[in-house]
């Protein structure tokens, strides 16, 4: 597809070629975005073909200023050495002299010759470098170091470069050993970067674990040591089997056909998957939806399958590499374990190759092995490529074997080691064989910014949250949780919950009345009695109802408490659902895990215990509940010498709402603070941590107003604080109790000091500013969030209970959304009474408990659909 006569006429003599090659490389271009869109040409051809091309223009540039009797030479390097180069990849180059006296000598027509490059439109990066300069930067640097090994001769003195090869080459510096560990430890250093995570939500093809660069690694270390050009030439020196190279490659064709169609969208050299990009690739790559799943989330689920592919195999063949070659004779001998295993140094291997060939069930052994034999640190990678070769034997037949069965059921009741045990068998495909549904989860990714896992990894997460709880030297960082914990008459019903929680995700349906189905058909398979296994089924289609309840329900009020508890049933699978809800949580996406959520989550347990305890008949009246928060806190108050009557004729202008929502320290705290307050040195504004709500309370007491909400959280929003509950009441004398819990963006309360000074302060003169100022929040909406296309949906349902309206919106997070929701609210005529904020990745899911102006719930129609026409033309500014 290369026109060479066109390339030899633009490099006629007495010509320039700046132009005929800016239009041969221009043509080429679009030549090759037909060639690829439509499939004509496999990538690995097309990313050949380009480095083939550059090596012709470069070529003939680099003879229009040097003959052949300059000993000089034109090198490629990094990527452009290997002969591969993607639309707006570097092309890297090294220009070798003989001695330093060329570097002046020459300096005039380099100059010439990287000015022509840089005319024609070819981003070239260069060094100058004599066979010295690469022998002392080689043997400092690693990165140097790998370029030599990859660099190939361009044009120019070949002479020249074998004697620099040879000069750089094992025998002088960088034997196997060295090399190998300083790159893995290169890597293991590129992987922390990427936090070590294959399911980052926007991964970087080339650096991330089981990308580009860790097929290079395996490609780099053996080269260094076997001296060969081809990765198939490991196959004949036994390092690879066929199966495995073409696993590689076909690894490596799937990645390079996504960052070809990524250089080709963006057009620059940016091998990030950013969520700018991901829907745009999933449709230029032809990639569809179907019943259950959104084109882009097939796009990323065949992407986190690849890497995690190559990963894998990563892993172990450079384990392969360092005990069979390098450390062969360090082993030690075998100490038997039984007839099936043995220990080798402190490495797990089989007594012989045919083990699982003639006992299938020690495929699970394994693992129960490594559990039982905690000074293991690992499985022999000649014994992983024998799981990997076998799992086909993990059919029906095997899962219906009673030794099957009590091996998996002894690996989920060991008392050490079940997390790592399962990530084993994840990454060796073992888990996916015995558990069939559990393959549709395996790099199964959601197209949000909520879940930061995919599902088979998040599953994993919450096990590992789980097995946390029982180490002892962490039983501070959870101590509710690790009590509870310790209780669990039966731990492993509890992991098998979190195994199957998430299974159905993918299918269509509801993903937890499917998974519990699946659980119970796991659980009578594997013999667990009718009461266990109803109770891992009931946990995993339950699994989300208390995250949904503390986050989306007025959980202070008695009903929610009671209608929720009468759900639950019992003690035994509150503690269950708690442990497993308070997992599954942290797992999701632990940057938004805070103390806030930790708290809703503690305080429903709390409060669906004591009515567990109390009996599901005997709830609670409201009026009995305020009497006891009033009590306590006018007892509390009268300690303070407060008077009595002072306090009466202030709560009577409270709302029976007020006492059933705040505890009595809260009610007690108010109170001073408002008796202690003149009228005239209003507003109110206090702040103070509150650790058992987990978050920073802001207190508001001022004159009643419209637009007191608006205002009020246009302020903190510019503050750039996260409000994550507020609680609004107008109390009968025309004034208004406000209270909020906020935090900083990064989850964290805020400091008492400084910080909190600034806070006051803008309120303060936010709130006395006289006149209707323009409410606007300058921050910008965050980039990710951009390209969700979150519709905004509206819920109203009546709370006869309370006398209220609960309003729910669902809509994409931005800067400034309660501000515009607060002037929605003061357009309509309606008080807010309290609201909880919930933010899910980009999406909120915001409840907001409203009445009248007379304090009434909201029964007119005509009234919520103006509301409901303010927020939603407000979402869509």
């Amino acid at each position: 597809m290369i026109d060479h006569a066109a390339l030899n006429f633009a490099f006629a003599k007495d010509s320039s070629p700046i132009l005929p090659c800016k239009a041969l490389l221009k043509d080429y271009s679009e030549g090759v975005k037909e060639r690829f869109s439509t499939g004509q040409t496999p990538t690995s051809d097309l990313v050949a073909e380009r480095a083939y091309l550059v090596d012709e223009i470069l070529t003939r540039a680099w003879k229009r200023y040097f003959d052949a009797t300059s000993k000089t030479a034109l090198v490629a390097v990094g990527g452009y050495g290997r002969g591969e180069l993607h639309p707006a990849s570097d092309i890297d180059l090294m220009i070798l002299l003989d001695d330093e006296k060329q570097f002046e000598s020459f300096k005039e027509l380099l100059e010439q010759f990287l000015t022509l490059l840089w005319d024609i439109g070819l981003e070239v990066g260069h060094s100058v470098r004599t066979i010295e300069d690469c022998i002392r930067e080689a043997d400092q640097d690693i990165t140097v170091m790998t370029n030599l090994i990859e660099s190939r001769c361009i044009t120019g003195s070949n002479q020249l470069f074998m004697e620099m090869l040879q000069a750089t080459g094992p025998d002088h510096m960088w034997n196997s050993l060295d090399f190998f560990e300083a790159k893995w430890n290169e890597q293991r250093n590129r992987h922390a970067k990427q936090d070590c995570s294959i399911s980052n939500l926007e991964p970087n093809i080339k650096e991330s674990p089981g990308g580009l660069r860790d097929i290079q690694m395996i490609g780099w270390v053996a080269k260094r040591h076997f001296q060969i050009d081809d990765l198939h030439e490991l196959v004949a020196h036994n390092f690879l089997t066929e199966a495995e190279y073409q696993t590689l490659v076909q690894g490596q064709d799937h990645l390079w056909r996504v960052r070809f169609a990524l250089h080709l969208l963006t057009g620059r050299h940016d091998d990030r998957l950013l969520f700018d990009h991901q829907r745009t690739l999933a449709s230029y790559l032809g990639y569809d939806a179907d019943h259950a799943n959104l084109a882009v989330e097939c796009f990323m689920r065949d992407y986190y399958r690849t890497v995690m592919e190559l990963s894998r195999l990563n892993e172990m063949l450079l384990q392969h590499f360092q005990e069979n070659i390098l450390f062969k004779n360090e082993l030690g001998d075998p100490v038997s374990i039984n007839q099936r295993f043995q220990k080798r140094g402190y490495f797990l291997e089989v007594s012989n190759d045919n083990v699982f060939k003639y006992n299938s069930t020690a495929l699970l052994e394994l693992f129960l092995i490594l559990q039982e034999n905690p000074d293991l640190r690992g499985v022999r990678a000649s014994t992983i490529r024998l799981i990997r070769n076998h799992t086909y034997l993990i059919d029906e037949k095997f899962r219906q074997d009673i030794r099957a069965q009590s091996l998996f059921m002894e690996i989920m009741r060991q008392p050490y080691g079940i997390t790592s045990a399962l990530r084993r068998m994840n990454i060796y495909g073992v888990l996916a064989a015995y558990i069939p549904m559990f393959e549709s989860i395996v790099g199964r990714m959601q197209y949000d910014l909520f879940h930061v896992y995919t599902v088979d990894e998040h599953t994993l997460m919450v096990i590992r949250n789980l097995r946390r709880l029982t180490v002892r030297k962490y039983a501070d960082e959870h101590p509710l949780c690790t009590q509870l914990m310790r209780t669990l008459p039966k731990e492993e019903l509890i992991y098998l919950a979190a195994l199957f929680h998430d299974i159905a995700k993918g299918r269509g349906g509801n993903h937890s009345e499917l998974g519990a189905i699946d659980a119970l058909d796991f659980c009578r398979l594997h013999h667990l009695s009718q009461y266990d296994s109803h109770l891992v089924s009931w946990l995993v289609r339950h699994h989300l109802v208390m995250s949904m309840t503390a986050q989306r329900k007025d959980i202070t009020d008695p009903e929610v408490v009671q209608e929720f508890a009468a759900l639950v049933g019992d003690l035994n699978r509150l503690t269950y659902l708690y442990l497993l809800t308070f997992a599954d949580s942290r797992a999701t996406n632990p940057a938004a895990w805070n103390s806030w959520k930790d708290s809703l989550l503690r305080d429903l347990f709390n409060a669906t215990r004591r009515a567990l305890i109390r009996g599901l008949e005997n709830p609670l009246a409201q009026e009995e509940l305020i009497q006891e928060k009033q009590l306590a806190a006018m007892q509390q108050l009268q300690q303070q010498h407060i008077p009595e009557k002072a306090i009466i004729t202030l709560w009577s202008t409270f709302t029976n709402e007020y006492f059933l929502t705040h505890s009595p320290n809260a009610i007690q705290r108010h109170s001073k603070a408002i008796l202690d307050t003149p009228k005239e040195s209003l507003p109110l504004i206090k702040m103070r941590q509150t650790a058992k709500r987990g978050g920073t309370e802001v207190l508001l007491y001022c004159l009643d107003r419209d637009n007191l909400f608006a205002v009020t959280t246009t302020l903190l929003d510019q503050l750039a604080l996260s409000i994550v509950n507020a609680r609004v009441m107008s109390t009968t004398d025309g004034y208004s109790l406000n209270s909020y819990l906020v935090l900083e963006q990064d989850g964290n309360p805020i400091e008492i000091g400084h910080r909190s000074d600034e806070i006051i302060r803008v309120l303060h003169d936010g709130l006395c500013q006289e006149g209707d100022k323009p409410l606007n929040v300058s921050r910008r909406i965050p980039r990710k969030n951009k390209h969700f296309d979150t519709k905004t949906h509206i819920y109203f349902t009546q709370e006869p209970t309370l006398q209220r309206t609960a309003m729910r919106l669902v809509t994409l997070d931005r800067p400034g959304l309660l501000s515009d929701v607060g002037q929605a609210f003061a357009s309509c005529h309606i008080r807010l009474q309290h609201a909880k904020i919930t933010t899910l990745g980009a999406q909120v899911e915001d409840i907001f408990f409203i009445t009248d102006r007379d304090n009434q719930p909201i029964l007119d129609e005509s009234i919520l659909e103006c509301l409901n026409n303010e927020v939603v033309a407000k979402m869509v500014k």
